[in-house]
């Protein structure tokens, strides 16, 4: 969720800037061509160009990135696991929450997850670096288990490779 929560901010601080370069761009055209600072002129055009024609486009796509934190927050905080169930609490319909579950999955924001279908599960699936091992120390005979590439042996503390 921090991901997700993440995201959204950055969207809505490059919405806000973009926000006030379109609106302090304006006075800085009118300043700078009367007092015929033109570097003060160049730089409201550009600022009032920028932010006009990428002002609106932030902001929706700060509105969708907001829509996309509510499906993954439905997914982490409300333990909801298929399409049909987020698609009702959201009032969304489906092929929506699928195309935003596809943008939260590509993005990393629902790690610890996977999703098979219209159902997503908990991933859990253990990497081969965490899983437990059955090892017999070459030295004093001693079974044990250990995690990892290699161990110790715990009675005489000798290296275990595997």
């Amino acid at each position: 969720m921090k991901k997700a929560n993440a995201y959204v901010t950055g969207m809505f601080i490059l919405s806000i800037i973009l926000t006030i370069m379109f609106v302090g761009g304006i006075p800085s055209i009118i300043i700078g061509a009367n007092k015929e600072i033109w570097a003060l002129m160049g730089t409201g055009i550009a600022c009032t160009a920028i932010g006009f024609y990428a002002m609106p486009v932030a902001w929706i796509m700060y509105g969708s990135a907001r829509t996309l934190r509510r499906v993954v927050a439905a997914v982490t905080d409300e333990h909801l696991y298929t399409v049909q169930e987020i698609a009702s609490q959201l009032s969304m319909d489906e092929k929506s929450v699928r195309g935003y579950l596809d943008k939260a999955f590509n993005k990393g924001f629902l790690a610890g997850y996977k999703r098979e279908g219209d159902s997503i599960t908990l991933n859990e699936n253990i990497g081969a670096e965490q899983r437990e091992k059955a090892a017999e120390c070459p030295y004093c005979g001693a079974k044990f288990t250990y995690v990892g590439h290699g161990g110790r042996c715990p009675y005489c503390g000798s290296p275990v490779k595997k």
